[in-house]
Order: structure tokens, then sequence, then C-alpha cells
């Protein structure tokens, strides 16, 4: 029964220098085992080793009881908000400092990298290369694209393309949409926005009809999803009753049972309610790794779920398999 952890992010030790961009991305040690992740001049993130060295990250796997890692760029890497051909050439920075991480332990990680959503032609034809070049499973994209859905008819092109290929999407909250909603600390976005604008993105690829377009596209949200499983009931009532929804996309509820989603919502009570509303076989494990706003014994969120054997060996490895090979 491997537990295969599909959220956990990566941050390269170093990045190529850039003397044209104001918003690149680079590394400023603060310490033995301290380092500031800069975004042009403004701290994004102070990390450590975990984020880059795979012996570390799998002596916290085996304490974890954690087979796999699925390793993911950290969010704000994705950079949709600067050039689209500097975002190219950091995408192919970070998948290759993704890749190797891989080729050092191929047993215990797989990859999911990233490309310059802000240009669907441009991201669409570098999705080729993630398995020929990098050998990763799919991409990461971001809750939104600089306050575009994700199920936008604009981003088609790139899930035409991953279908085709084969490749999974697994989509992270990332600058929320609603932050000039909230009042308090900065940081207070992790913890409402997040959840809050994966909702909207879930909903999106919902009422944009991608997997009625697409039908093999394997698509994950994080965090549960967020706010998805509390409106759903709700969104599925109206699209009963209203025509308008009714003929222009499919049953939100059915659509949702299709998609897969991450365990990280800290709470066993909801878990549950998300195995039940979205099926045994759409759960899988995730941890948000190695961040401190993580979920830590991930994997044990299951126990004491009233649980077949098999749902349980799904639920702890089988379905993020089949999220990122198809099988």
């Amino acid at each position: 029964m491997i537990v295969v952890d599909v959220h956990c992010h990566v941050v390269p030790s170093e990045f190529p220098v850039s003397t044209s961009c104001t918003q690149w991305p680079r590394m400023e040690r603060r310490g033995d085992d301290a380092t500031m992740v800069m975004v042009g001049k403004k701290e994004f993130r102070l990390v450590d080793s975990r984020c880059w060295d795979t012996q570390r990250r799998i002596a916290d796997m085996n304490r974890e009881q954690v087979g796999i890692q699925v390793l993911s760029p950290m969010p704000e890497l994705l950079s949709y908000w600067i050039d689209k051909q500097d975002t190219l050439i950091l995408a192919r920075h970070v998948n290759r400092a993704i890749s190797n991480m891989i080729q050092a332990a191929p047993d215990r990680f797989e990859g999911l990298g990233m490309v310059p959503m802000q240009d669907p032609e441009l991201a669409a034809r570098e999705l080729g290369s993630l398995q020929s070049e990098y050998g990763l499973a799919g991409i990461e994209i971001g809750s939104n694209i600089l306050g575009k859905s994700p199920g936008d008819p604009v981003f088609d092109i790139v899930y035409a393309e991953a279908e085709r290929l084969g490749l999974a999407i697994f989509v992270h909250a990332l600058h929320p949409t609603t932050n000039d909603r909230l009042v308090g600390p900065a940081t207070i976005d992790a913890f409402v926005g997040f959840p809050s604008d994966v909702g909207f993105a879930a909903a999106s690829f919902i009422s944009g009809r991608v997997l009625e377009k697409f039908p093999r596209l394997r698509v994950a949200f994080s965090h549960g999803g967020g706010t998805l499983v509390s409106f759903l009931p709700r969104f599925e009532s109206g699209w009963s009753k209203r025509p308008a929804l009714t003929q222009a996309f499919a049953s939100p509820l059915q659509t949702a049972r299709r998609f897969y989603y991450d365990n990280v919502v800290f709470d066993r009570r909801l878990l549950a309610h998300m195995i039940e509303t979205f099926g045994e076989s759409q759960v899988f494990v995730g941890s948000d790794y190695p961040f401190a706003g993580g979920q830590d014994g991930s994997a044990d969120m299951f126990s004491g779920l009233t649980l077949t054997d098999a749902a349980l060996a799904a639920l702890r490895g089988g379905n993020a398999f089949r999220f990122l090979r198809g099988e």
C-alpha cells in the first residue's frame, strides 16, 4: 500500500541570472540552511535545502512513510506576470531541476513541470518537451492566469495538447483574485484566498466545459478543490432549474466527480465529506511539503474513516497513479 504524495514543491538551489527582467527570482543565502527566495528586489519566502536536496527529502519521506513524492514548482515560480520568453527560460530551468531530482531517485519521485500559460500557444508547444526532454507526468498551473480563470476557452489549445500527450494538469492556488476583500495581515491569503480561488478555478473548468471538450484529460485541484465542495450542491441545484445553465454545460456534480483532489483540508470530517461527494476514486494524498503551512501526516488523515482496504489503497496511492499515468 504505497503512499504517493502529489502535492510537494520544489525550488531550485539557484537560478540563472537575468539582467533585463525586474521580477526574476534569485536565491539570497541567509544562513547555513536558510535561503531567501527573492522576486526581483522583494523578499518572497525563506526556504531551506529540503526544497532541492533529494536525500533530505527521502529521509523525511521515510519518517512519514511516503513512498513517492510528486514534485512541482513552488507556485510563485510560475511567473505568468513577466515576459513570456523570460517565463519560458525560467520554466525550462525549473523543469530541468525537477527532472534532475527525479533522475537522482527515480523510484521515489515523479514530477509536474511548468509552461508559460500567459501565452497558450507557446505553452502548448512547450508541452512535448516535458515528456521527451524532462520525463515529467504533466504540468502545474495557477488557479488563475493573470486574473483569467483556467477554464476559459483561451486555454483550450493547452488542454487539447495535454490530452493528446497524456499529460496531467494540477491546478494550484496562485495570487487569489479576491485578496482585496481580505482584512488583516497579507499572509491570510494562503488560508482564505487560496481555497477560494481554487473553488473559482474548479467552477470555471465545469462551466467552461473543459472535460466535455477533452474527455481524456486528467485534472486535479490542490487544497481539496477549495470551496467547491461547499457550493457544489447549490451549483447543481441551480443548474438543474435554470435552462440557460442546463443547456450551457453538463451537470456540475457529475463533472466534479471526474476531477481529482488532494486531501490537504486539515479536517477529517471535511475529508470524509469530500470522499462521499467526489468518490473514493478521486481523492489522493497531498501535503504542501516542505512549507510551514502544509499538512503533516496526510496519509493518516484517512485513518478512522469507514473505508474498505481497496478504497484505502486507492486513496493512499492508487488514485495518484491513475491521475499521473492514466492507469
